[in-house]
């Protein structure tokens, strides 16, 4: 079958690589792609937020199934568009993609299902934001409404730093938060296919979101990650399909907005048990090139399955019971202003020792290769233990030339010291 994939980051780089093994594939397209997903997939020349021109591209090229990976399309109403004509797509439509579009319909969704959850405020002023802190104390989080790249989220130890995300979010006039309490014990992630009856769990991991080694400085997208997330635990993990996600899914069902997809379900592990920090409607970045390097099937034949209402009939997906790794090479300034137009290279000798270097902000330039955004590369290992995949990827890091990147160097450290 044809399949085409959209998006132009790392996920999409690790979905790409693992579609292309897939023996029921026919041709891959993506758009808008990068230079690393052209290695993959034939590159089509469409804006994405052109829905008809996607809709004459799907038709013109008999595409059977769409892959979505970036949540902006998602919440634009893309899948919605596509399945207009008939055609199958791994992802959920406008409704359903209000999980990740709207912090406010998630946390009302939680509070009307009993969704365990931290405690809320919806807020739309900053008086209105101001009065809410006092309810939480010193210690709160602060999430803009909308989308935010995973940056859209301040946590403040103290009311000085809560004050002054809220004067910088209102900032520039009229705005939508959430203000919760702040959840305490560790994080992991979880992923769940959905075809919106069935649901599969997709394998856990663990993120690292600060920009600097200890967990310090801002919120990124992501710096690096690993799977599976040793922290959740079978028993936890079943707790957390049968409390969360599962409701999330049939309350979705139930008011006719099925979700079809994959959900990624953002947990704190606390002493009364997971709860839910949030979701998202699509793979992570860079938790999907850890799964990607674990999963062991057929990727193109599960999503199609997902797609068109059978993932009763499949197999649960199987994962190599190797921990995979990946270390974020981000340019200068992130998650500020990034330098852009580095030059990369060795990423040949990177991959030597079967490590892949997935590329998310790259561009050729007079047929170099340079960096184009933020994070740039996601280097990705496995081996036997969190351990191996560790000196793995860090070995395969320091073998790529990328003097105007940094990273941090502890990705994974804490699996070492708690595990």
């Amino acid at each position: 079958m044809n399949i085409l994939l959209v998006g132009s980051g790392g996920r999409e780089h690790a979905l790409a690589w693992k579609l292309a093994q897939s023996p029921t594939l026919d041709t891959l397209f993506a758009a808008p792609g990068n230079p690393g997903i052209a290695q993959h997939a034939t590159i089509a020349d469409l804006d994405v937020t052109d829905h008809r021109a996607v809709v004459d591209f799907v038709r013109r090229q008999q595409i059977a199934l769409v892959v979505i990976g970036p949540e902006a399309p998602l919440v634009d109403g893309l899948a919605d568009n596509i399945r207009a004509i008939g055609v199958a797509v791994f992802g959920p439509g406008r409704a359903a993609a209000q999980l990740e579009g709207s912090k406010g319909f998630t946390k009302d969704l939680c509070a009307r299902v009993g969704i365990p959850t931290a405690r809320y405020f919806r807020v739309t002023s900053k008086d209105g934001a101001l009065a809410c802190l006092d309810d939480f104390g010193e210690r709160c989080v602060i999430k803009a409404d909308g989308l935010a790249a995973g940056k859209g989220v301040v946590v403040a130890t103290t009311s000085a730093e809560a004050e002054a995300a809220i004067d910088h979010l209102f900032a520039d006039g009229p705005a939508e938060a959430v203000i919760e309490e702040m959840l305490e014990g560790p994080e992991a992630s979880l992923f769940v296919l959905s075809d919106g009856t069935t649901t599969a769990a997709f394998g856990s991991a663990q993120d690292h979101k600060r920009v600097g080694d200890g967990d310090t400085g801002p919120n990124t997208g992501g710096m690096g990650a690993y799977s599976p997330a040793w922290v959740l635990t079978p028993d936890l993990e079943e707790r957390a399909l049968g409390e969360i996600v599962r409701p999330t899914i049939d309350a979705l069902a139930a008011a006719g907005t099925p979700y079809v997809g994959v959900l990624y379900a953002g947990l704190m592990l606390t002493a009364e048990g997971p709860k839910l920090i949030e979701y998202n409607v699509r793979f992570g970045d860079p938790e999907c090139q850890v799964l990607m390097m674990r999963y062991t099937g057929d990727l193109a034949a599960l999503l199609l399955a997902v797609a068109e209402g059978r993932l009763a009939d499949e197999p649960a997906p199987a994962f190599s019971d190797d921990v995979a790794l990946t270390v974020v090479m981000a340019a200068q300034g992130y998650p500020g202003t990034p330098r852009t137009g580095g030059a990369i290279g060795a990423l040949d000798a990177a991959e030597a020792d079967g490590a892949v270097v997935f590329q998310a902000g790259t561009a050729l330039k007079d047929g170099q290769l340079v960096s184009s955004g933020g994070r740039v590369l996601a280097v990705t290992a496995r081996g036997a233990d969190v351990a191996a995949a560790q000196r793995a990827a860090y070995a395969a890091v320091e073998r790529v030339d990328f003097p105007t990147g940094f990273f941090r160097r502890d990705i994974g450290a804490k699996a070492l010291i708690d595990g």
